[in-house]
């Protein structure tokens, strides 16, 4: 790597410390004087490289559709035990379940997800909202046309991912709460009759 190389990586390198937001491609280039995105990208690698080649702690990680620099995943034990995450950031198992049914489901209507989870949860999106995790993303053509929900940038940050596409594969279709309770009762009734065999 020669001269001119180092000093841009050590530009985009700033650039992305400096950011509070992922920074896309493009304006990482405009930030840290550079040729366009793409040469940007090759520098985001390459300043990759360098913190595995010394072991550093950063990564430049792509998420929410642009760049941040983050601590590696290996240290997230130790930090977690410096600082506490902040209240605003917990959810709840409630919250957590119905942002998981949006964001595999999306666009998703009320009634599906009251229907998966077999509770009324108007007041989970409403949290999801006021925490900008989810957003109303349009209209169904149902009667009424209710609200369709979807997750936001925000929710991309959150998680760490790129793309919604980049969420973990969901192997199996989604139990309804009654189809949930039927699945334990069958299991209760098995595990009884099989301790009475013995």
């Amino acid at each position: 790597m020669n001269e001119q190389d180092r000093k841009e990586v050590a530009r985009v390198e700033a650039v992305l410390f400096l950011m509070k937001e992922p920074c896309p491609s493009r304006k990482l280039a405009a930030l840290a004087d550079l040729s366009d995105g793409a040469r940007a990208r090759a520098l985001v690698k390459e300043l990759n490289a360098r913190y595995e080649r010394v072991g550093g702690a950063f990564r430049a990680v792509e998420v929410a559709g642009g760049y941040q620099l983050r601590t590696a995943p290996e240290f997230a034990p130790w930090l977690f035990r410096l600082q506490e995450a902040p209240s605003d950031a917990r959810l709840a198992n409630s919250a957590m379940e119905t942002l998981a049914i949006i964001a595999y489901e999306q666009p998703v209507l009320r009634a599906t997800i009251e229907r998966i989870r077999g509770v009324h949860c108007g007041e989970m999106l409403r949290q999801l909202l006021e925490r900008d995790l989810i957003k109303i993303v349009g209209r169904s053509e149902e009667l009424g046309r209710p609200f369709l929900y979807g997750t936001t940038k925000k929710f991309l940050l959150a998680f760490g991912l790129a793309k919604i596409e980049d969420l973990p594969y969901r192997e199996y279709a989604w139990a309804t709460a009654d189809e949930a309770k039927e699945i334990v009762e069958e299991i209760v009734e098995y595990d009884a009759q099989k301790a009475q065999e013995k």
